[in-house]
């Protein structure tokens, strides 16, 4: 068979959740016509799948959808699918901010399916080099290769590559995740698997909003269960939404972090971590007192909470999950046994060097080990590689505790449009990557 060059495309996505979705709208709202491509290696588009719980609600605004703080007038914001849906004056009358996840997900397949680009799913990018140089000088593009869910593969050269492949969830030290051990991020798919008759005494370790939903939602499913919250605080910590707090996810907040001092990133991270992470809503965590308060009125024992407590082991004994839960009060371990162990114990930012692969040697790391990454989230890269490689997390040390939240991700999409349309046209010999 006759071998055929790779096609050229202006962008390569790596990934399709939220971050390049909002991408894909940006760059198809803007004046500057570019050709692209996006690869997800999913069937489809999902988001958190396994924590779309029927009560648990977003923690940004609806306006922080995928276009409105980039442009307000877009075709992609939730309000146009509010009112495409017919549900815009119930929504308003609602009077929340705050839709569901559910309802946000929705949102987000109602979006991509108005694309005008198609996403290829069923993708998965197993690597990205340098595309060999047509004479001499700096390599000005990728070659991006792509397997399909066949086994059969396919490249394709790009002059800019944009990476979103999401966050990697985490396990407690020493646990990996099994049919009886579960990370949050595939809690509803497992829980949908299980006779939920046959869960009689759960256990969730975690001290954030995962954690705290999958309690509130495993006590109200299963009435003849016990649920014990393990929780390495000695309760949860409410998370700081108020309006001077929030500021820290603000547009302009991404300058000032990013020009800032290595002394007033620390400060950002000591005193505005609170507002995102370990934390849990006011609400949720009212109503798992509430329904606290109920068990020690009543007399029950269906929900209990282990406060400053960890879990340092995991075992099978016969037909149950045997866990060890130390207590930093006492000093002492003692064993649970337990029908599942639900780990809520959040994520870990992308590494772009493992989809990088042999182009990770052309990109430049500071004295950590860390990439550098201009103000435009590209990379920064030897002089021997002029394409552009972009970052969708995994920003968190140059761009602060947006990186990878929702926050900003309109804003953030069309600076990296903008970036490209600037590159292709010149403006990056002037700088805009420094």
């Amino acid at each position: 068979m006759e071998s055929r060059e790779p096609e050229i495309l202006d962008v390569v996505g790596v990934g399709f959740g939220p971050s390049n979705l909002s991408l894909a709208v940006a760059l198809e709202e803007s004046p500057d016509p570019v050709t692209s491509a996006f690869f997800e290696r999913q069937p489809s588009l999902g988001w958190h799948r396994g924590m779309l719980l029927p009560s648990a609600r977003m923690q940004v605004s609806f306006l922080k959808d995928l276009a409105t703080f980039r442009n307000p007038a877009s075709n992609f914001s939730f309000i146009s699918y509010l009112h495409d849906v017919g549900r815009l004056t119930r929504f308003v009358n609602n009077q929340d901010f705050f839709p569901t996840r559910r309802e946000f997900h929705d949102y987000l397949e109602w979006a991509e399916s108005k694309l005008m680009q198609p996403v290829t799913y069923n993708s998965e990018v197993t690597a990205i080099g340098p595309a060999p140089a047509a004479g001499p000088g700096a390599a000005d593009r990728v070659r991006v290769t792509v397997r399909d869910a066949a086994g059969d593969s396919r490249q394709v050269d790009a002059r800019n590559v944009v990476i979103s492949t999401g966050l990697v969830p985490r396990m407690p030290v020493g646990l990996e995740p099994d049919e009886f051990v579960w990370h949050s991020s595939q809690f509803l798919h497992n829980f949908r698997r299980r006779n939920s008759g046959e869960l009689k005494r759960v256990a969730v370790v975690g001290g954030g909003q995962s954690a705290a939903e999958i309690v509130r939602f495993l006590y109200d499913s299963l009435p003849d269960a016990k649920v014990s919250a393990i929780i390495p605080s000695y309760g949860y910590s409410i998370a700081d939404d108020t309006p001077f707090a929030n500021q820290v996810f603000d547009p302009g907040a991404v300058d000032s972090y990013y020009h800032g001092s290595q002394r007033s990133k620390d400060a950002v991270w000591h005193y505005h971590k609170n507002t995102n992470y370990s934390v849990v809503d006011d609400e949720v965590i009212r109503g798992l007192y509430e329904r606290a308060y109920e068990e020690d009125f009543s007399k029950g024992d269906r929900l209990e909470f282990l406060n400053l407590a960890r879990v340092v082991d995991v075992k099978r004994v016969g037909s149950e999950t045997r866990i060890t839960v130390h207590s930093l009060v006492s000093e002492e371990s003692y064993d649970l046994d337990v029908d599942v162990l639900v780990c809520a114990t959040g994520y870990d930012p992308m590494d772009p060097a493992e989809i990088l692969g042999e182009l990770d040697a052309y990109c430049v790391h500071d004295t950590q080990g860390r990439h550098r990454v201009g103000r435009d989230y590209r990379l920064v890269t030897t002089p021997e590689l002029d394409c552009g490689i972009y970052l969708q997390g995994g920003t968190e040390h140059t761009h602060g505790l947006a990186s990878s939240l929702l926050s900003n991700i309109a804003v953030r999409s069309g600076e990296i449009a903008h970036s490209i349309a600037a590159r292709r046209s010149g403006a990056h010999e002037k700088g805009i990557n420094e």
